[in-house]
């Protein structure tokens, strides 16, 4: 599966999903072109883990209507956010190789 993963990534999440198989590529920014050069219109899921970049969500569905949306961050999602999110994961409850295998 490819994943597109927006943000920071201090729990190793990449790593993780990396070792399941899982082909990953960051953006640090959220935006079009960040979207777009990180390869959103291949990707399978789009995971998010700062909740600051939450307007990123919407740009990701707008280039690419099916991709499922994964938010890995603590705190809320704005409520234009949460109608476009498939899985809100909060770090504190599940790890990064038990994300990375529900995937």
């Amino acid at each position: 599966m490819k994943v597109v993963l927006v943000g920071s990534d201090p729990d190793g999440l990449t790593d993780a999903l990396e070792a399941e198989g899982h082909t990953v590529t960051v953006a640090d920014v959220g935006n079009r072109p960040g979207l777009e050069e990180a390869g959103v219109h291949d990707a399978d899921v789009y995971l998010l883990t700062e909740m600051a970049q939450a307007t990123s969500i919407a740009v990701a569905k707008d280039l690419v209507p099916k991709i499922r949306v994964v938010v890995y961050a603590e705190g809320s999602l704005p409520d234009f956010a949460s109608r476009q999110t498939d899985l809100v994961v909060d770090p504190n409850l599940l790890s990064p190789e038990a994300v990375a295998e529900e995937l």
